[in-house]
């Protein structure tokens, strides 16, 4: 079975991953090296665009939200300087909009986090019209609002009222829903 991943990769086995969660990054460099890839990692926007730059990627892996700005800046950089990359875009927030966003800068998949290495592989690795299979474990419809709410939260520098304004709800709604754990 590794003969066969190995030929769907290609001759060239250069993989990209820009992510700043560390933790996520290792694991997800280790899992793609056991499957083949030749891994550089960056863990942010400023030296995922040096490294694309430097060495275009045959495939790359690109956080959405990143601590210094936004990875679609990565996708035009690598489709700029390597037009066949393939790319999966990850992010923790699956909205529609950035999903359009980065299909049309010219990301090849999108997946969202928590995504194991099996499914980036997939995303990767699928051809033409053929898709990669559906998640084993999709967040919930609670998860998925839950993280929407969290992340306007975040960008509206925690500010309750301004939140609510946003997301056009309640107040006092809105501060129950923060009060709550995350839902599963």
């Amino acid at each position: 079975m590794a003969e066969r991943e190995l030929q769907d990769i290609g001759e060239d086995k250069s993989l990209l991953l820009v992510d700043d969660d560390e933790p996520f990054l290792r694991r997800l460099a280790r899992a793609m090296e056991r499957r083949g890839f030749d891994v550089e990692t960056a863990d942010s926007v400023i030296s995922g665009k040096a490294m694309a730059t430097v060495r275009p990627p045959a495939y790359a892996v690109v956080d959405l939200r990143l601590g210094d700005g936004n990875g679609l800046d990565i996708v035009e950089t690598i489709r700029d300087k390597r037009p066949e990359s393939r790319i999966v875009v990850l992010t923790g927030y699956g909205a529609i909009a950035t999903a359009v966003a980065a299909v049309k800068i010219g990301a090849t998949d999108y997946l969202s986090k928590p995504a194991d290495a099996n499914e980036v592989t997939a995303a990767l690795l699928a051809t033409g019209d053929e898709l990669p299979p559906p998640p084993e474990n999709p967040m919930s419809a609670d998860r998925v609002r839950w993280e929407h709410i969290q992340r306007v939260y975040e960008q509206c520098d925690r500010n309750v009222s301004e939140t609510a304004r946003r997301l056009n709800m309640h107040r006092r709604t809105l501060q129950r829903i923060l009060a709550k754990r995350s839902p599963r």
